[in-house]
């Protein structure tokens, strides 16, 4: 009876299903009983979390960017709830192709919400964005959802844009009674097993350990709002739950991020997986690097108080599952992605946490 069993036999189209957050979110709409269907690009890297999971889902490989192919899917899915997940997500890949990264995120999301007009059944839309869609001037509190946004790289900028066609097309033409409603959520910098991208630290730092090397760390002293995928995934779908129960209010923008102890430097993230894996090692060349933010922290109040959501996991626990996750993988050929969101939904239920018990917020 999780999220109060909405989810349960209703069409879902997740975008990006096939990348790191798309392929969780993925399974634990299948855990869910819902009827899956995704759109995204090939898996990019080998292995990739999406096909160790094998999900039987219906699943079509088509660029957001191409409109026509999307909108022909989209018309033929009718979803009853979209979650909008596909992007180019990568800060360091948005220098390199920049035109690339403003393409995907802020066309390819025009694209998808322009195809979704046409979805007869639709009831709730969630575009996911990120924690770096908001102007940083490294303050020492967390960004709340009023605050400006904006961005330095191509891929902060890009989502900063994400979230004004969102907004955009809220008002344009999601606005009357009978229309989909649609918010935004805007997660930090999350973690988890199956993450196999380039230029991201856990990844990097696991395929160091399977070459038997350190890993390059560009800032260790960069601060973040850590948290595990599945902290952010229990949000969105609390999200989308509110969403289909016609809820006006919640058609939005969200911050789901850690209480102020995940706030962490990169070193002190890396200390902690090497307590449990003495294989982690690493070093900092001291070259200059592209920019990149030293400081960014998030403020999800809104989203504690309004919806009572919290996270479940202390950010030892979740950079411990992270590093369990890829030590199962790496020893033992086991994906044990399952077994963790089992674990997490039984502390969740444990604390009695409203989504957890089937209850409304």
């Amino acid at each position: 009876m999780m999220f109060g069993d909405i989810y349960n036999g209703r069409h879902v189209l997740v975008t990006g299903h096939t990348g790191f957050k798309g392929s969780w979110l993925t399974l634990w709409l299948k855990e869910l009983g819902a009827k899956v269907t995704g759109i995204a690009l090939p898996p990019e890297t080998d292995p990739h979390h999406f096909g160790q999971l094998n999900l039987d889902i219906e699943s079509h490989f088509i660029d957001i960017r191409d409109q026509r192919p999307l909108r022909d899917q989209i018309r033929e899915s009718d979803p009853e709830v979209v979650f909008h997940m596909a992007a180019q997500p990568l800060v360091r890949r948005s220098y390199h192709a920049p035109l690339e990264t403003w393409a995907t995120n802020v066309m390819g999301t025009a694209n998808v919400l322009d195809a979704c007009r046409e979805a007869r059944r639709l009831t709730a839309i969630i575009v996911v964005t990120t924690d770096k869609c908001y102007e940083n001037n490294e303050w020492v509190w967390g960004y709340r959802e009023t605050d400006r946004l904006g961005g330095h790289d191509p891929y902060s900028a890009s989502k900063a844009g994400c979230e004004l066609v969102a907004a955009s097309y809220r008002k344009s033409f999601f606005n009357s009674p009978d229309a989909p409603l649609l918010a935004t959520a805007r997660a930090g910098n999350v973690i988890g097993g199956g993450d196999w991208s380039e230029d991201r630290l856990i990844p990097d730092l696991v395929r160091a350990i399977q070459h038997g090397r350190p890993v390059e760390i560009r800032s260790p002293t960069a601060t973040r709002p850590w948290q595990h995928v599945l902290e952010c995934l229990s949000g969105y779908l609390m999200l989308g739950q509110q969403l289909v129960g016609r809820d006006s209010t919640f058609a939005e923008a969200w911050n789901f991020g850690p209480d102020r102890e995940g706030n962490r430097q990169v070193r002190q993230v890396l200390d902690t997986i090497k307590r449990q894996w003495p294989a982690a090692e690493w070093y900092h060349p001291g070259q200059a690097q592209a920019h990149e933010a030293q400081l960014l922290q998030v403020d999800s109040d809104k989203a504690r108080q309004r919806m009572q959501w919290q996270p479940v996991w202390t950010f030892d626990e979740g950079v411990g599952a992270t590093a369990e996750w890829y030590q199962a993988w790496l020893e033992r050929g086991e994906v044990v992605s399952r077994a963790q969101l089992a674990r997490y939904v039984a502390r969740a239920n444990a604390r009695k946490l409203a989504w957890a018990e089937g209850e409304a917020s």
